[in-house]
């Protein structure tokens, strides 16, 4: 099936000369849309660190690399060369650097991973300024419905299947469970995506004394999905420290098992600095329906946030509210460090609409607020017209969404 990121890489190799990194969850499809890339030039190379031949290759650098791609053969397009999985080679930053600088503009250099892409962005990094990290995630409404980049943020509502939500809810965004859409087979997959993650992938990569408890912790963390992380707690359950515990989530974000989003404190009267929220990448694995549900909103806001960033349209952020009265809204999206618009998440319809968001929106003067609801059929309207606090259709909301 088509994916955004299509349009992405290939407008990226058309106008840009710096590296494109891909980063994200594994199974999330980035080898595919790696491969795909080989219809654009008729010297295209694909090299998988986790393939013995490919890592002899990639061990032997430019004198193995360059006649694989012909380079010195005329040709109306660049060569490019897709490097995946790379960044599990110890050197593998100096590695690029040293083949960009002296390609730069004559080959085109893909490189995607499952880990460790996008947290060598700080300071030091060897490789500052010569790539552009995008950065992949599942399929979401907007992408099943019409895979096309919106440079306007927010695009039109758009109709679909009345069951595309409940399929993504109950298989998760991942494509080949939600293409198969078959319970049996998701189960099957999601143990063996599972065993992959932590006994291959992580256990590779990270020194850890005890798999098995980072795996316990996992499962904790579905059933705890949606709520705020107790540190303490999860030390006590598991048996390790505290401090343990915090490294043992940032490695579980770091291979995009679970993100977490922090509370917005700026201009909130009786604001409190609270622990962060916890949500899964595979919404799918959330055991709670209602927590399911807020999960695969929070995966949907992440995505945009992302690649809104990426894009270059802006600094967008995913946050929660929440003070000293115990005043609460789910997510707060921000634009360029100022509050842009709140969303609360509701299984079904209450009476009336969230007070809290009335409250925090003459707070924080944010432009919308919408409290979206998961049984309300879809509408074909705007759902960001209305200043004031809005009840909208999650099906609406979504379709406007990345």
């Amino acid at each position: 099936m088509k994916r955004i990121y299509e349009t992405i890489i290939k407008e990226h190799l058309a106008e840009h000369q710096q590296m494109l990194f891909l980063a994200g969850p594994r199974q999330v499809g980035k080898s595919t849309l790696c491969l795909a890339v080989a219809k654009l030039t008729d010297r295209f190379l694909y090299l998988n660190w986790d393939n013995l031949i490919h890592r002899k290759i990639i061990l032997r650098g430019e004198t193995e690399i360059l006649p694989l791609i012909k380079f010195d053969t005329l040709s109306e397009h660049k060569p490019i060369i897709v490097f995946d999985e790379l960044h599990k080679y110890k050197d593998w930053k100096n590695y690029l650097k040293g083949l960009y600088d002296v390609y730069k503009g004559k080959i085109h250099f893909i490189v995607c991973g499952s880990a460790k892409l996008d947290i060598f962005r700080r300071g030091g990094d060897s490789l500052m300024g010569r790539y552009l990290l995008y950065r992949v995630h599942p399929l979401s409404v907007k992408e099943v419905i019409e895979p096309t980049v919106n440079l306007d943020l927010i695009s039109k509502p758009q109709i679909a299947d009345p069951e595309l939500l409940n399929r993504l809810l109950q298989q998760g965004g991942y494509p080949e469970p939600f293409i198969k859409d078959n319970s049996r087979f998701s189960n099957q997959w999601r143990q063996l995506r599972f065993q992959q993650l932590f006994r291959e992938d992580i256990q590779s990569l990270e020194k850890i004394n005890s798999i098995a408890q980072l795996e316990l912790l996992a499962e904790i963390l579905c059933e705890q999905a949606a709520g705020t992380l107790n540190y303490r707690s999860l030390a006590n359950d598991i048996r390790v420290s505290e401090d343990t515990i915090k490294r043992w989530i940032n490695v579980l974000s770091q291979f995009y098992y679970c993100f977490r989003i922090q509370p917005w404190s700026k201009n909130v009267k009786r604001s409190l600095l609270k622990e962060p929220k916890i949500y899964l990448w595979d919404w799918s694995l959330v055991r709670d329906p209602g927590d399911k549900i807020e999960n695969l909103v929070a995966g949907h806001l992440l995505k945009a946030v992302h690649l809104w960033t990426d894009l270059g349209l802006g600094k967008f952020g995913l946050h929660y509210l929440r003070d000293k009265d115990k005043r609460e809204v789910d997510f707060l999206v921000s634009r360029d460090n100022s509050p842009w618009f709140m969303v609360e998440v509701k299984s079904s319809a209450n009476k009336s609409i969230s007070s809290n968001l009335s409250y925090f929106s003459e707070q924080l003067d944010t432009e919308y607020a919408l409290e979206v609801v998961y049984d309300l059929e879809y509408v074909a309207k705007d759902c960001f017209t209305n200043k004031e606090p809005l009840r909208v259709p999650l099906s609406t909301f979504l379709s406007q969404l990345c």
